[in-house]
């Protein structure tokens, strides 16, 4: 009798601490809910002080920054990005050059086309500096929005005065025997409140400050484009290595890259970098994928070769 009393009340507690935590667990939950709304709200408001424009192309709706006056440079945001990212990695440029900063396929209200290539990106790129009347660009390109800009840089030589790459994607060495077919974050996550939980977790995954998660959000605005570059831009150059010929590339080139960052890894840009024929590789010793601590050096370093290659 006593046994079974003392099975009951174990079984009783038992109950309770499960009762409690997962209590626990919903009341977290529900309040970080709550936090993340605020915060994709603010997100909306923040992507209302940007002067974001609209043009119809063959390919349907890009939404871009145009702004400043002079030399124009591209700007070609990376994953989570879209037309305020471009711009705000090139907007200490605008006063002295044009800053041109479109949203890629599914960012930020620009459309996805059937064909989502970064090959196809660079067209698009192409139609849009035709309706711009801007002839040459510098491109000026981030993490996963390298693929695009070095397509744009093999495909449209002449119309191309420079090539600079900050924490980008980068081409194999070789020809791969195998690569990710994903490369990104899991599709499941990539939402408002899915990246918001994931926050705490920057910094040992990539080396990042949880509050960059503000500069994401809206994370949903941004969702399709962030699947594209995972499953297509990040692996294109790999997937095609052959339709890269590094190599042949006219344009000279600036890269940036810190020997820290654990998202565009350093060793194998390191490998990647000689294939260019015409390039300064200017390595940091920390700095992180967003390359933190050295902002004046790359402004001199990227001024003195935009002068340089005018």
């Amino acid at each position: 009798m006593l046994n079974r009393k003392n099975k009951k009340f174990k079984e009783r507690k038992g109950l309770i601490v499960f009762i409690v935590i997962v209590s626990f667990i919903v009341i977290f939950l529900l309040i970080q809910y709550i936090l993340c709304q605020a915060k994709v709200r603010g997100g909306y408001e923040r992507l209302k002080t940007y002067p974001s424009k609209e043009i119809e192309l063959s390919r349907g709706t890009v939404t871009y920054i145009d702004q400043g006056e002079g030399d124009t440079i591209l700007s070609v945001h990376g994953i989570f990005g879209g037309y305020d990212q471009a711009y705000d990695n090139a907007k200490a440029l605008a006063s002295e050059y044009r800053i041109i900063a479109p949203s890629r396929f599914g960012y930020l209200g620009s459309d996805v086309p059937e064909v989502k290539t970064p090959k196809e990106q660079a067209r698009v790129f192409a139609e849009l500096l035709d309706q711009l009347h801007i002839d040459k660009v510098y491109l000026f390109a981030t993490s996963a929005g390298g693929t695009a800009a070095i397509r744009f840089a093999l495909d449209y030589p002449d119309r191309t005065k420079g090539l600079v790459l900050v924490s980008s994607a980068m081409p194999p060495k070789e020809k791969p025997g195998d690569y990710s077919e994903y490369a990104g974050p899991p599709a499941f996550l990539i939402n408002n409140f899915g990246m918001w939980l994931l926050r705490p977790f920057f910094m040992p995954m990539m080396g990042m400050e949880s509050d960059v998660v503000y500069s994401m959000l809206p994370v949903n605005e941004r969702r399709e484009g962030s699947i594209i570059d995972a499953s297509i831009s990040n692996p294109d150059m790999a997937r095609n290595f052959d339709e890269y010929k590094i190599e042949n590339l006219q344009a000279p080139v600036l890269i940036f890259q810190a020997k820290d960052d654990k998202m565009a890894k350093y060793e194998l840009s390191k490998q990647a970098v000689p294939r260019f024929p015409n390039h300064t590789f200017v390595v940091f010793k920390d700095g992180g994928h967003l390359l933190n601590g050295h902002e004046e050096e790359m402004d001199a370093t990227l001024k003195q070769f935009l002068n340089d290659n005018r």
